[in-house]
């Protein structure tokens, strides 16, 4: 159970996927672990409780970082966090594992909300406005024996995902999938999706992927 202000985004399935992989894989034990745009501190916490050595969780919004550090505290995870743009607050640090669950949905605009709801989820006109900064920038924070973790769904095209990160010297891999229903937002964005061509017409479900990737 994790508080929720208004305005943070609640963990949900995807981020449920990638706490899975982790977990199994056991990315973050002994590691110093990295989580961008941490949200209520899901992920952060997460990998505390699985034997990282450190963790450090950054996001944009200022109860974002208010309610991972309470998230923190209450299940005794240790969690600092940071609030900035990405990688930012981290600059010049290394990481052995940097996990992300950036906002992935394709968007009306180019215009990125930052003081409304749907900065939990608006990604830009493809969805990939996130995204694209985390694949081009994470190579500067990965340790030479790091590895990362994404997850996000396929409307925003997996193979550009594998193709960024690869660009940066990464070798990258799907390590999961699954098919879910629309939610709300999506659901309320499908005639949009659709005139887009990120859907089929008709199309209410999307594939959610974990992205893995370390250095080649």
């Amino acid at each position: 159970m994790l508080l929720r202000p208004p305005g943070v985004y609640r963990a949900e399935s995807d981020s449920q996927m990638l706490i899975d992989i982790m977990r199994r894989g056991r990315f973050a034990a002994g590691r110093d672990v990295l989580d961008i745009g941490t949200g209520s501190g899901a992920l952060a916490v997460a990998a505390a409780r699985s034997g990282a050595a450190s963790v450090t969780a950054v996001d944009l919004s200022l109860r974002s970082v208010v309610a991972t550090w309470l998230n923190s505290r209450l299940h005794g995870a240790p969690v600092t966090v940071h609030r900035g743009d990405l990688f930012t607050p981290v600059a010049g640090r290394r990481f052995g594992l940097v996990v992300a669950n950036p906002p992935y949905v394709p968007a009306p605009t180019e215009t990125l909300p930052r003081h409304r709801k749907a900065r939990c989820w608006d990604a830009g006109p493809d969805g990939r406005a996130l995204l694209d900064r985390i694949c081009a920038g994470v190579s500067d924070v990965l340790a030479p024996d790091g590895d990362v973790l994404l997850v996000h769904s396929a409307v925003c095209d997996t193979a550009l995902t594998l193709d960024a990160l690869t660009r940066v010297g990464l070798t990258a891999q799907v390590l999961d999938r699954a098919t879910v229903p629309f939610g709300p937002v999506m659901r309320g964005r499908a005639a949009l999706l659709e005139s887009r061509g990120l859907i089929r017409p008709g199309q209410r479900f999307e594939e959610l992927v974990v992205v893995g990737a370390c250095r080649a």
